[in-house]
């Protein structure tokens, strides 16, 4: 087990199971009558590439993203909000990213939504989801973009002590795109929204193809390479 290992893990660990597993119900309750819920939804759903199954969420929280896209598995350091994703019909196991306990070339889809900037070394888990994904198979990564309002405010919050947003890292795609690549995948599709502004969130609203300037959220889909 490497030293980057180890530390991801136990960072993993203390952000997620420490305080999403004391603060899980509010969590989950967060997401009920949420626009800004609704419209991740909707850019998720909008993508273009197939998300065949069986599919597998890491970092599934309480399985709202999983419920809404049709999501078989989930994995999550925290146990308390697994109990809410497993009502959701989700087969959740409390595991990490970085050792996931699944075969090798057991699923079509792997998502890693929101989970990616709380990773101290995002590469054990991008080799993990190498791992686990079938030939042809994609991993979904929904990011927040480090360099959008969005980004901002959310940087502002974890400066302020945010107890979710204490450890998170917020990225740019071209970042995540030279990781990706690093550990053997292709980016084939990008969508973006949120391109209303935290301070001016009113109506929901469409995604775009590609990268869209000041889009405050991101979606990379990757195939693995040869």
């Amino acid at each position: 087990m490497t030293e980057g290992y180890k530390m991801g893990k136990e960072t993993f660990w203390r952000q997620a199971a420490g305080v999403f597993d004391e603060r899980a119900a509010e969590y989950d309750g967060w997401f009920e009558n949420s626009l800004l819920f609704a419209i991740e939804r909707v850019a998720l759903q909008e993508l273009t590439t197939p998300l065949l199954g069986p599919k597998l969420e890491i970092g599934v929280g309480p399985g709202r993203f999983a419920e809404a896209l049709g999501v078989e598995f989930g994995i999550d350091p925290a146990l308390a909000p697994l109990a809410f994703a497993r009502k959701r019909g989700v087969r959740v196991s409390q595991a990490v990213g970085e050792a996931l306990p699944y075969a090798g070339q057991s699923m079509q889809t792997v998502l890693l939504l929101f989970t990616f900037c709380f990773l101290v070394d995002p590469r054990p888990v991008l080799w993990e989801c190498r791992r686990v994904l079938k030939p042809g198979g994609h991993l979904v990564l929904g990011l927040i973009v480090a360099d959008s309002p969005w980004g901002r405010m959310l940087q502002q919050k974890k400066e302020g002590g945010h107890p979710f947003y204490q450890q998170a890292r917020f990225y740019e795609p071209s970042e995540v795109e030279q990781c990706l690549a690093g550990c053997g995948f292709v980016v084939e599709e990008i969508r973006s929204s949120l391109i209303q502004p935290p301070e001016a969130l009113r109506e929901r609203e469409r995604s775009r193809a590609g990268l869209v300037s000041q889009a405050g959220f991101a979606i990379l889909v990757a195939g693995a390479g040869p």
